[in-house]
């Protein structure tokens, strides 16, 4: 499926359709499209509980920026953006959908416009149209909206000083802090704290550098799958798991970001993920969402991939069994490099001995007390097997999720010490591409064998185009199958 195809299948262009699922209320297009309602000038989630307005009066926009660039404000009655993002960034790998993703990184905040086109490898003019013309907003606006969504959680989810909450979430004064969350929200930060403290009855928010937050997902969510999957290969210190007789009930890591550490503890519920956050710094909060959601696969659409693995006869069977299956990723993309080419005890040792120490340990995140070393410590120290690909790394090999996938392939083969599997590997597990079968992984073809679907590359490779574009999903479930799941 080629990016124009994808692009021109956007959900938002089909208006028939958006308005069925505004008409049913389906919280399944959360997240996909906006809809924003011309006689009230307000913008909504598909899902909202209001009363579901003319056909003529709807605007439908692929963001919310695109629909604030319009004029119009964020419904205060149901959040339209505290809800899972658009499974579109994934998908798609053209310039629009990875300059979403850096967005959300929080590169705007840290770069401004013009580094955000230098990573993508763009003139600002042409980043711009681009955006514009596929998002109905440009950069700017695009990361105002983010920002926006950003001081909204700090507000409502911390008592810290609506001062420090401006600069935190990335504006440059608070003026422009007031003038964003009015324009946005129709009311004032302070209206939003005291509304927010109404609904908790007044409970006293946090101060510090800790919050604690709701993230959204898609259901049906495999919570267990994935945790399994983390927990399978956590490297003591960086990571930590929380186990009873049901399995794994909490993970947590500790994450290297860019105005500081920060520790994360994820403990999966019923309609969302608690995730505990302590940062060195809270300028990283965005950016630290954006990784844990990336982490979980939290964006993805189930149903979408349900639909099309469920229609195989081999796998028909585990799709019912394990709905809501996700492919898990990763907050670094040269720690999952390096960790793609070390085993279990390597990693561990590594981590172990040149791992950087973090300056103390919360009682409640115990386990937590080691940040995985950098590629220039591993290029420097690390084994030898692995000290090329560090140097790489640490010369300006870039993995990050703005990175084409064909181009970042293209660089990591070119890399001594990494193969074609090594190199889809990254791309599964850093960019979140969704179409990627790992057909030379040996415990991924014995799932395949035991499902009667193939035992070899060529085969499994001809069967797998019929799980277009879930193949990523897919092989998930033949590593279930592997497991006798």
């Amino acid at each position: 499926m080629t990016e124009q195809t994808l692009a021109e299948r956007a959900v938002w262009r089909d208006t028939e359709r958006c308005y069925r699922a505004v008409a049913a209320r389906d919280s399944r297009f959360d997240g996909q499209f906006i809809m924003a309602v011309a006689t009230t000038g307000i913008y909504c989630r598909p899902s909202c509980p209001a009363s579901t307005p003319k056909q003529q009066n709807v605007r439908f926009y692929p963001t919310s920026a695109a629909a604030q660039s319009n004029g119009f404000r964020a419904c205060r009655r149901c959040l339209p953006d505290a809800v899972p993002g658009s499974p579109d960034w994934d998908i798609r790998a053209d310039l629009a959908a990875r300059a979403m993703r850096l967005i959300s990184d929080g590169t705007v905040e840290r770069d401004g416009v013009p580094g955000l086109a230098r990573r993508l490898g763009y003139s600002e003019r042409q980043l711009g149209r681009v955006l514009t013309a596929e998002l109905g907003a440009g950069p700017l606006a695009l990361a105002r909206a983010h920002r926006a969504h950003s001081a909204r959680l700090l507000i409502e989810m911390s008592g810290l000083p609506l001062t420090d909450v401006a600069f935190a979430a990335g504006f440059s004064s608070v003026r422009q802090f007031n003038e964003t969350i009015r324009e946005v929200f129709a009311t004032t930060p302070s209206q939003l704290r005291a509304a927010s403290l109404r609904r908790r009855k007044n409970e006293e928010l946090p101060t510090g550098t800790r919050l604690s937050l709701r993230l959204p997902f898609r259901k049906p969510f495999d919570a267990a799958g994935v945790l399994n999957f983390l927990a399978g290969q956590a490297a003591p210190g960086v990571e930590h798991v929380t186990r009873d007789d049901s399995g794994v009930t909490g993970y947590g890591r500790t994450l290297r970001l860019a105005h500081g550490t920060g520790v994360v503890w994820l403990t999966a519920k019923d309609d969302h993920v608690l995730c505990d956050l302590r940062l060195a710094d809270l300028r990283d909060l965005s950016s630290a969402v954006a990784r844990v959601r990336r982490l979980l696969d939290l964006d993805a659409d189930p149903e979408a991939v349900a639909r099309v693995l469920g229609a195989d006869p081999a796998l028909a069977p585990l799709v019912e069994a394990i709905p809501g299956i996700r492919v898990p990723g990763t907050v670094d993309g040269d720690e999952l490099v390096l960790r793609a080419l070390l085993s279990p005890a390597e990693t561990a040792a590594i981590a172990d001995e040149l791992g950087e120490r973090l300056p103390s340990c919360d009682e409640s995140l115990d386990g937590l007390t080691t940040l995985f070393p950098t590629a220039a410590q591993v290029a420097e120290q690390g084994p030898d097997h692995v000290a090329g690909v560090a140097r790489a790394l640490a010369d300006g090999l870039a993995v990050h999720v703005g990175r084409d996938p064909g181009e970042l392939r293209a660089e990591l083969l070119d890399v001594p010490g990494i193969g074609p599997g090594t190199a889809d590997y990254v791309l599964m597990r850093v960019l979140g591409t969704p179409d990627v079968l790992l057909t030379g992984d040996p415990a991924l073809r014995r799932g395949a064998a035991a499902l009667g679907i193939a035992d070899d590359e060529t085969t499994l490779a001809e069967r797998g185009r019929a799980w277009q574009p879930w193949s990523s999903y897919a092989g998930m479930y033949l590593w279930r199958a592997e497991k006798g799941e």
